[in-house]
C-alpha cells in the first residue's frame, strides 16, 4: 500500500479527467471508490476538493491517499487476452474509421470501462482496434452498458484533448432514440431538473441510482446538479408506447433515463427508474410492455455530430438500431428510415 502522495502532474494529464487518469495509474480502483474518495475530500487537488470528472492541467498539485495495491492476478486472468470472437465484434462493430478518430455502434450489454467485476468491455477490447497504431484509442465519452449505439474513441492523444473539449463546449449533438411506456403529453417539450447520486451497495459502489431533484430545490440539495433534456415523439402505438428523439442538454449519469421515468414514461426495460410492470398505476406507467417486446433497455445512442478534431469538418455518425430494438420497431410498424436525421430540427422548422 502506498502512503499519501504528492504528485505534481505532468503533459500527460493536460484535459484529461480525474478519474480517467487516475485508473491509468491505479486500473484496479472502481469508479465508486474514486468518486468517494473525492467526496471525502482525501483526494484533492491543488489543496482543494474536487470531483472525479474535473479536468486536470499541467503543474497542478494532486494529493492522493494511501490507495491498496491490485491482488495478482488469477493465473486464468493474468493470461486473458482478447478472444477471437471479440475480435471479430469489435471490429464489425466499426461505423466509422479515420487517422483521428473511430465511431463504434456499441452493443448493449457491453461496458464501456471496467469495474468490479466487469472483465470484458470496451476500453479492454480496444487493443483489437489499434489497427496501425502503436498505442489503442482512447475512450472520450461513455454509455452505459445496456445502452447501445454511437461511441467514439480518439486515436492520439491530441484527437482526445480535441474531442474532450468539443464535448465541454457542447460541440458535439447527441442524438438518442428510445421507447417509453405510455404516450408523453405533449408531444415534445424540455425535462429540466436537477440529480443527485443515491448511493448504491457494495464496496464499489454498485447499483447507485440518480435521483431526481425538483429544479427549484437545485441550490438547497448538497450534490445536486442541474439536468436538461429536450424530448420529441416521432410516432406512437396509440397511448400504450412511443418512439421518441432525446436530445441531452447536460450529461449527467443516468439522465435520459431517470428524465423519463420522472415524467411517468419510463424507457421499456429500464427496470431500475421505471420497475418491473406494465400498468400505469397513477404516478406513470412500468417500464415493461410485455408480450413479445424485449425487457432489454431501449435506448439507443443513434448518432453524434461534431466537429471533426483534424480537418475541422462536421461529420455525422449514425448507427443501426440493435436487434431487440429492431423487432419492437417492425411489431409496431414503425420505420427508422421515416424520421428526420434530426427531428428537433424539423419541429423548429
Amino acid at each position: 500500500m502506498s502512503g499519501v502522495r504528492q504528485i505534481v502532474l505532468g503533459p500527460d494529464a493536460a484535459d484529461q479527467r480525474l478519474d480517467r487518469w487516475l485508473r491509468r495509474l491505479h486500473p484496479h480502483l472502481a469508479q465508486g471508490r474514486i468518486e468517494r474518495l473525492c467526496r471525502k475530500g482525501e483526494i484533492r487537488l491543488d489543496g482543494g476538493r474536487v470531483q472525479a470528472s474535473a479536468r486536470l492541467a499541467p503543474g497542478q498539485t494532486l494529493r492522493l491517499p494511501p490507495i491498496p495495491e491490485a491482488a495478482p492476478p488469477a493465473p486464468a486472468a493474468a493470461a486473458r487476452a482478447v478472444s477471437d470472437a471479440d475480435v471479430a465484434m469489435i471490429r464489425a462493430a466499426v461505423l466509422h474509421r479515420d487517422d483521428d478518430l473511430i465511431a463504434l455502434n456499441k452493443p448493449p450489454g457491453l461496458a464501456t470501462q471496467g469495474g468490479t467485476g466487469t472483465l470484458r468491455h470496451v476500453d479492454g477490447l480496444a487493443e483489437a482496434l489499434r489497427f496501425d497504431r502503436d498505442e489503442k484509442p482512447r475512450l472520450v465519452h461513455r454509455l452505459d452498458r445496456d445502452t447501445s449505439g454511437v461511441l467514439l474513441l480518439a486515436r492520439s492523444a491530441r484527437a482526445a484533448a480535441a474531442l474532450s473539449r468539443a464535448f465541454r463546449a457542447r460541440d458535439t449533438r447527441k442524438l438518442y432514440w428510445a421507447v417509453v411506456a405510455g404516450a408523453p403529453a405533449p408531444r415534445a417539450g424540455t425535462i429540466r431538473t436537477g440529480l443527485v447520486k443515491a448511493p448504491g451497495h457494495g464496496a464499489g459502489g454498485e447499483g447507485e441510482k440518480m435521483r431526481v431533484v425538483a429544479a427549484e430545490d437545485v441550490a438547497a440539495t448538497e450534490g445536486a446538479k442541474r439536468a436538461a433534456t429536450d424530448y420529441v415523439t416521432i410516432d406512437a402505438a396509440a397511448k400504450r408506447a412511443a418512439w421518441v428523439a432525446l436530445a441531452p442538454i447536460t450529461g449527467r449519469t443516468h439522465q435520459l433515463r431517470a428524465h423519463m421515468a420522472a415524467i411517468g414514461h419510463p424507457i421499456v426495460g429500464d427496470g431500475k427508474y421505471g420497475g418491473g410492470g406494465q400498468e400505469n398505476l397513477g404516478a406513470g406507467w412500468g417500464a415493461q410492455l410485455g408480450g413479445v417486446v424485449s425487457r432489454k433497455l431501449h435506448l439507443h445512442a443513434r448518432s453524434i455530430a461534431l466537429t471533426h478534431p483534424n480537418t475541422g469538418r462536421r461529420l455525422t455518425v449514425t448507427a443501426p438500431l440493435p436487434e431487440h430494438m429492431a423487432r419492437t420497431w417492425a411489431l409496431f410498424g414503425w420505420r427508422p428510415e421515416d424520421a428526420d436525421a434530426d427531428p428537433f430540427e424539423a419541429l423548429a422548422g
